[in-house]
């Protein structure tokens, strides 16, 4: 199973990457995406590989806001787990990212240790 994580700023995919590492996911494994548009382009490329997506909400050119609604409207996508990492941590926000299809959500700044029992709560081997 593949993960793809989903931010503009570079540092924080490899924040993000690293510590999925630390938990035991394989480099290979891990695609990154800098916007939705990205995103969307390699969700298709590695459509049934893709089993989680880390979402940042403020992006450029398409936000991750937009594009989970849009990948929740593809019936193909409807197992892949998605979880928003993001700095948008009003309860109205996280209310509209999980009524539009979010399976979890991670305020950033996070520790390993977070993104572990969000996962776990998932479901997700870790």
């Amino acid at each position: 199973m593949k993960i793809l994580v989903v931010d503009d700023a570079k540092t924080m995919r490899k924040i993000i990457t690293n510590v999925l590492k630390q938990l035991g996911f394989n480099k290979e494994d891990l695609i990154e995406a800098e916007d939705g548009v990205d995103a969307l382009k390699k969700l298709q490329e590695h459509g049934d590989e893709i089993g989680i997506i880390l979402l940042d909400w403020n992006m450029p050119n398409m936000n991750g806001y937009e594009f989970l609604k849009k990948v929740r409207s593809d019936e193909k996508y409807k197992d892949v787990k998605i979880v928003m990492v993001t700095t948008e941590t009003e309860k109205k926000k996280v209310v509209q990212a999980l009524k539009a299809g979010a399976n979890n959500y991670i305020a950033k700044p996070f520790n390993p240790q977070t993104l572990k029992q969000k996962l776990e709560q998932m479901n997700i081997k870790v």
